[in-house]
């Protein structure tokens, strides 16, 4: 992580000659951005020329990406201080959370960074350690560049870190076999490949960790509810961060203290990401739009808000409600900050965002094979015996207003880790996994002790690695939406190299049917969130 200081005279007068540089111009009917990535190849530059450091990003200032240029927003102090905790090294292998959660990246890391970060350092930087961001950590060589450019390929091409984690010793399952490309097949502890989440608009969490387990009983840490958020969030997230520091930085636990926990925190929860520019229609918050992040800091929300399933099933999701807990509504119309769009002319770039927001909140989908919803009851699904087919829009699964994750801790498994029956190399949307192990794991005979013929087969076990269910098996959070543009690949394990290929994904898995149009426009969207 590049440090940034606090802005001199000489920097306040850069900063707006920099933010004047963004300013747009109409050319042949199109907005254009004119210096996004002007912005901080200038800053860098000026930095390596000076020999100086920064120690302070202001509010203000814009990152760019493939949409355009990202924005994170901190409450506090009026911008991101470079110099607490967060960004020290606590452990013994140079890294510390900035490694892998970057203000440039949406406060996550971008596959396509990760790649200049290999070739900026021949592959030195922190972020490509052994113990977690190679392929595996063992049998490999990374005692030269070509070496480490093999070991660390998941890194560079898709931004995943390995993360190893035990099988439950109370689990209901055995796993019968482990298929990994890179040498890591033991079926005692799996690896699994996983992007970092953002440390950002972290007030909006239902649950800490893709697979909850910064939020669950297996660690010590608690399931975050409406009756005790925010206090469970803030512990859970103060547990993740010496979790983090052992586990990724290789610490010895003594650090971060108490006190260096709370500043964690308090730096974690201040923080706000959005697109601040998109490509072609320029600043997200004109013409009448609420894009950005700075409106993410007065964003109504508490757990279970605009829950779309506790209308289904009241006794799910509690309290729920839109407006008030418990209110009992819940309105498919998640996003609304480029409402004011729609009455734009049809040829506008800003009218084809506003008609992609609302594919988004009004596109009906037919959701079957869900597990979380779907299923029996006792697996874990709405009902009784199981629902074979709900409408729904994709705000039965993002439902939060104007962020984008579920409001309650639902884990769900839509696919986007398991093999399709007629093509093992992709997934149930028809995106490669062929760089993923393929682990089988099979229902214990009670009786016997034995694995059943019950068996399912998988790329990543989700929650069942958690709290040791077989019906958990694939289980894993949806993420919040905002600053999408700024850290691909998407999913959980990067199998959407771009947002294209994630809306595509959805096409295949739910039968989901675009036009090529309807797919720009809605890609148009999700690329300014």
């Amino acid at each position: 992580m590049r440090t940034f200081a606090q802005p001199s005279r000489f920097m306040r007068r850069l900063r707006q000659f920099l933010t004047d540089s963004f300013q747009l111009q109409r050319q042949k009917g199109r907005f254009i951005l004119c210096a996004v990535f002007l912005a901080v190849a200038t800053l860098l530059a000026i930095v390596g020329v000076s020999g100086g450091q920064f120690t302070f990003i202001p509010n203000g200032t814009f990152f760019a990406n493939s949409g355009g240029a990202s924005e994170t927003y901190s409450t506090i102090r009026g911008g991101i201080d470079l110099t607490g905790p967060f960004f020290q090294s606590m452990g013994t292998n140079g890294r510390s959370c900035a490694t892998c959660h970057q203000p440039s990246d949406a406060m996550s890391v971008a596959a396509a960074n990760i790649q200049k970060r290999f070739d900026q350092t021949q592959g030195m930087d922190p972020i490509f350690r052994t113990v977690d961001g190679s392929n595996c950590n063992h049998s490999i060589d990374v005692s030269t560049v070509v070496g480490r450019s093999a070991a660390y390929s998941l890194l560079r091409t898709r931004g995943l870190i390995r993360i190893a984690i035990a099988v439950p010793t109370n689990a209901d399952y055995q796993v019968v076999n482990v298929s990994s490309p890179y040498g890591c097949n033991e079926s005692d502890v799996l690896s699994m490949y996983r992007r970092p989440l953002p440390t950002t608009n972290l007030r909006f969490l239902s649950t800490v960790m893709f697979d909850g387990r910064e939020s669950s009983p297996a660690t010590g840490t608690t399931k975050i509810l409406f009756s005790n958020y925010p206090t469970s969030l803030l512990n859970d997230l103060a547990h993740q961060s010496v979790d983090a520091t052992i586990n990724h930085a290789q610490g010895d636990g003594t650090r971060p203290t108490l006190a260096e926990q709370q500043q964690i925190v308090n730096f974690e929860m201040a923080l706000f990401t959005a697109q601040t520019i998109g490509n072609y229609v320029g600043r997200l918050d004109a013409h009448g739009a609420n894009g950005g992040p700075v409106a993410l800091t007065t964003q109504p929300f508490f757990l279970s808000i605009n829950s779309s399933v506790n209308p289904l099933v009241p006794t799910l999701e509690t309290p729920g409600g839109l407006v008030t807990p418990g209110d009992g509504k819940f309105t498919p119309a998640i996003f609304s900050p480029f409402d004011a769009w729609a009455a734009l002319p049809d040829t506008s770039p800003r009218a084809a965002v506003a008609r992609g927001q609302a594919i988004f909140n009004s596109k009906p989908i037919s959701i079957t094979g869900v597990a979380g919803i779907n299923d029996d009851v006792s697996a874990g699904g709405l009902v009784a015996g199981g629902i074979h087919s709900l409408q729904g829009t994709c705000g039965t699964c993002h439902d939060t207003p104007n962020v984008g994750n579920h409001s309650f801790p639902t884990p769900l498994n839509i696919g986007t880790g398991d093999p399709s029956p007629s093509n093992a190399s992709a997934n149930l949307g028809g995106s490669d996994v062929s760089y993923l192990p393929a682990i089988t794991v099979c229902k214990t005979d009670l009786v016997t002790g034995g694995p059943t013929s019950i068996c399912k087969t998988t790329t990543d076990l989700g929650q069942a690695l958690i709290d040791g269910r077989f019906d958990h098996v694939g289980k894993i959070k949806g993420p919040i939406l905002r600053g999408l543009s700024a850290r691909a690949p998407y999913f959980h394990n990067g199998s959407a190299q771009t947002l294209l290929d994630a809306v595509q994904f959805y096409e295949g898995r739910f039968g989901l049917v675009l036009t090529p149009h309807e797919e720009s426009d809605l890609v148009a969207f999700l690329s300014v969130l």
